[in-house]
């Protein structure tokens, strides 16, 4: 049995697909949270392994949904993959194989878009539901040429409204077996390098901040990494049944977000 959650922490990052929202509802209780923690003074962020969006596109649909937000306070896997490959090599070009978002944040970077695969810097991957066997020759040929690849997440599925959706993950595993390249890097979690970026945004030390997410592979896995407390919602019912034999467990367990609020 999981701990509660026994005190307010100055900031929070919440995970957003299965634990703020359902893709196009909330998740019962969120607005009230978050409301709530806001009213206290603490700092709030949203974190997503989702490339589908851009910050400005996931802040306005929280919005829409009752949880007032601003792109500042979205941390998202290809805004998190645009910084660092900025960071890593200035113009770079890029084959994309994902959603207009992804590219989007990219170019909004100084990156450039390319699909000739010897001219190609890096592959990069964000979920694609128009995945082809077109896409697969290019990053195929990209990479035998010489190319880094590179992921926004490595999920093996996301939840939705209606149940579980196949993720990026058989995407990465199609790539990796005809190229005989294993992906060069994945900057989502349970990589603690995007709770890195969560923390800037937040301006607070990590011991400062409570992780609060629904999945043990890359929530928990990932504020164990960095150093932050988890508090896991315990939503979904094949999450439970994997806890018991879970290595390194959360901190806390939610029966819903408003647990999070405590005390008067």
């Amino acid at each position: 049995m999981l701990p509660p959650v026994t005190r307010t922490y100055p900031g929070y990052i919440f995970d957003l697909d299965g634990t703020v929202w359902l893709t196009d509802r909330l998740v019962p209780g969120a607005d009230r949270a978050v409301a709530a923690l806001r009213g206290r003074g603490s700092r709030i962020v949203f974190l997503t392994n989702n490339s589908v969006g851009t910050r400005a596109t996931f802040a306005r649909r929280l919005t829409d949904l009752g949880v007032p937000a601003g792109p500042e306070e979205i941390i998202s896997s290809s805004f998190v993959m645009a910084r660092y490959l900025a960071g890593q090599a200035p113009g770079c070009r890029c084959y994309v194989i994902g959603h207009d978002p992804l590219r989007e944040e990219l170019c909004a970077a100084g990156l450039h878009l390319c699909d000739r695969p010897g001219e190609i810097d890096y592959v990069v991957l964000g979920v694609d539901r128009d995945f082809s066997y077109h896409k697969l020759q290019t990053a195929f040929l990209a990479l035998r040429a010489g190319a880094a690849f590179v992921a926004t997440n490595a999920d093996p599925y996301c939840p939705g409204p209606e149940g579980d959706l196949a993720d990026i993950g058989a995407m990465i595993a199609a790539i990796e077996v005809a190229s005989g390249h294993r992906v060069d890097l994945v900057v989502g979690k349970p990589n603690p390098y995007i709770l890195g970026w969560a923390l800037k945004a937040l301006d607070l030390p990590a011991e400062d901040c409570l992780l609060v997410g629904d999945q043990l592979g890359t929530d928990v896995l990932a504020g164990r990494q960095a150093g932050i407390a988890v508090a896991l919602l315990l939503r979904d019912p094949l999450v439970v049944a994997q806890l018991a034999g879970w290595p390194t467990p959360p901190d806390f367990g939610l029966a819903g977000l408003p647990d999070l609020v405590v005390g008067d």
